[in-house]
């Protein structure tokens, strides 16, 4: 019988925009290999409400098309309730009027799990995996969940 490996690692980054595209396929790929997993999946998971994963093509130019439709469907300038700290009794303000990043996390969603084959990421040449930054600048980090045999 085959024992079940689990590996967790975190890959670390720091914004510089209000929206950034990070590439961490390859950073995924090094923690596949350094967790000896051979066949299995893994997780690629951002612990924040203002950011989300994706997998897509790294083109720029598609890039710049992703980000105009974001701005276009939760704009920094629209109004949102999450925004008015004084109406809220849980928590007060870091400072930032981000209910617009929290859209955008929303849209996106916050993880991807991919298969892993032959200790591989199973993508396509074209497939990329991102983590994407709504609320920049500022440091970040992304959990990476290895699991296979």
């Amino acid at each position: 019988m085959n024992n079940i490996k689990i590996h967790k690692q975190k890959i670390d980054l720091e914004s510089r925009n209000q929206i950034e595209f990070f590439d961490v396929t390859e950073n995924v790929q090094e923690i596949i290999d350094a967790s000896g997993v051979r066949e299995g999946n893994v997780v690629v998971f951002t612990p924040h409400t203002t950011m989300g994963v994706v997998i897509n093509h790294n083109e720029p130019m598609l890039m710049q098309d992703f980000m105009r439709i974001l701005y276009r469907l939760a704009p920094m300038d629209d109004r949102y309730g999450h925004d008015l700290f004084e109406l809220r009794k849980t928590s007060k303000s870091d400072g930032r009027s981000n209910g617009h990043s929290h859209c955008k996390s929303f849209l996106v969603g916050v993880s991807q799990t991919i298969p892993i084959e032959k200790g591989k990421l199973l993508l396509t040449e074209k497939q990329s995996v991102f983590a994407v930054e709504f609320d920049g600048a500022r440091k970040r980090d992304v959990i990476v969940q290895v699991m296979g045999i």
